[in-house]
């Protein structure tokens, strides 16, 4: 029985509708198996679960993960973009919402994902009398961000530690062949791992580059491999009748072309903020091109029904939500009697706090889909390190398919460049005129 399903009932598409569609999806799911095939297109991710599990760099990221548990208390995580948003994603739905307090486990911690002095010597303080390692994931090693966190937290590790021994507590994620990074690993004979040329960053957590990090947090990442490739499995039908994947794809796009310009992926449970940010990215630097796209945005319930509720509910018919709704719960808390009640709670006395939640959630569906937003609910059995791979999996090939359905490419980024030629010109590097 799959953890995964897909609740179209109240997003206003009828299914003979999106079911129209079907020969253009089919043409779409040949086109990327035969683009997996070739090593110079983007679509590595398409069969990497199967293929990836249990291979001799996946038992190396298992053998390194454990030295950084035994030796570090804290590792540096030092990327952006998809070079660690898919990590934190899954560290931060899968341990303890107080798992900064708990010292039996590795703490991680993300640099390189901005430019603030502040938060920078925010880090440099909390490594104070800690051990630590340093994973820097790049495929070139010169984007801006992550090359200047490299260069100073490199040189504390250095300092603290002594050259011979900081390059055993160095792990370069980077390209198979070439780059500065690649370079300077091979020099200093830092522990390397491979971002598949085939891979593009925001499709790579099921890499290195996210299960290095996540491996050494504690996370089994067998179970988050078995989840993805129970994916694979599953969504490799070509059928649009059969393949709720590709009807989650097509029904965006219906919904876009309806005049909804905006999708909300909603949750009630908080601990999977990251993956809300994780999948923004996914979707918006795959589909944000041409002047086309749905602009993906999140929001977390209850929190935010106290602030975005109201626009929700009565503002611009701009939207359409993807509810992510874990089923079961990991653990509950039982509301308690009151002698005075002065709370007027005694009427949930006894009651189960997921119960609660649960009717929240419910309420606030029907409100939305009430006021005239279309809704689409993705049930997922339990927040779990599977479940977790299984959603993965099932977003990186919606991800594509919607895409190709808009008729951009879903793999490229070019206007993400824009903001680093203007960066360069004021900052005077070579090469770049003002």
């Amino acid at each position: 029985m799959s953890n995964l399903n897909v609740d179209f009932s109240k997003c206003g598409i009828e299914k003979n509708e999106y079911l129209k569609h079907f020969e253009v999806v089919e043409d779409v799911h040949i086109e990327l198996i035969e683009k997996s095939k070739d090593s110079n297109e983007f679509v590595g991710w398409l069969d990497l679960p199967s293929k990836y599990f249990n291979s001799t760099e996946y038992k190396k990221i298992k053998e390194c993960a454990n030295k950084i548990q035994s030796d570090s208390d804290i590792l540096l995580v030092i990327g952006i973009g998809g070079s660690y948003l898919g990590a934190r994603a899954v560290i931060e739905a899968l341990h303890s919402s107080v798992y900064s307090a708990d010292k039996s486990k590795t703490k991680i911690i993300y640099v390189g994902n901005n430019l603030s002095p502040e938060y920078v010597n925010d880090v440099v303080q909390a490594l104070g009398g800690k051990d630590f390692s340093i994973n820097v994931i790049s495929k070139s090693g010169t984007t801006t961000e992550p090359a200047i966190a490299f260069r100073i937290f490199r040189e504390l590790l250095e300092n603290k530690y002594g050259l011979n021994e900081a390059r055993e507590r160095i792990y370069v994620t980077t390209d198979g062949e070439k780059g500065a990074l690649k370079h300077l690993a091979k020099t200093e004979k830092y522990q390397t791992f491979v971002i598949p040329d085939n891979v593009g960053g925001r499709f790579s957590v099921l890499t290195p580059v996210g299960l290095l990090p996540i491996a050494a947090s504690g996370i089994d990442i067998d179970e988050i491999m078995k989840g993805a490739i129970a994916s694979e499995k599953k969504y490799s039908d070509k059928s649009l009748e059969n393949n709720e994947c590709y009807q989650y794809a097509v029904i965006r796009n219906l919904l876009y072309e309806d005049g909804k310009s905006i999708e909300m992926l909603e949750t009630f449970e908080p601990k999977v903020h990251f993956f809300i940010e994780w999948w923004k990215q996914l979707f918006g630097e795959s589909e944000g091109k041409d002047g086309k796209g749905l602009f993906p945005a999140g929001a977390e319930f209850t929190t935010d029904l106290h602030s975005l509720g109201q626009y929700i509910q009565e503002g611009q018919r701009l939207m359409f939500e993807t509810m992510l709704n874990f089923e079961e719960p990991n653990s509950d808390v039982t509301i308690g009697m009151d002698e005075d009640d002065l709370d007027k709670l005694n009427y949930l006395a006894g009651k189960q706090l997921s119960y609660v939640n649960k009717k929240a959630m419910e309420g606030t569906i029907k409100a939305h889909v009430d006021g005239g937003v279309p809704n689409i609910l993705i049930n997922v059995k339990q927040l779990t390190a599977e479940t977790i791979g299984e959603l993965i999996y099932f977003f990186e090939k919606a991800c594509a398919m919607s895409a190709e359905l808009l008729e951009v490419n879903p793999f490229n980024q070019p206007g993400v460049e824009k903001y680093k030629t203007n960066m360069f010109e004021l900052l005077e590097k070579p090469g770049y005129k003002k």
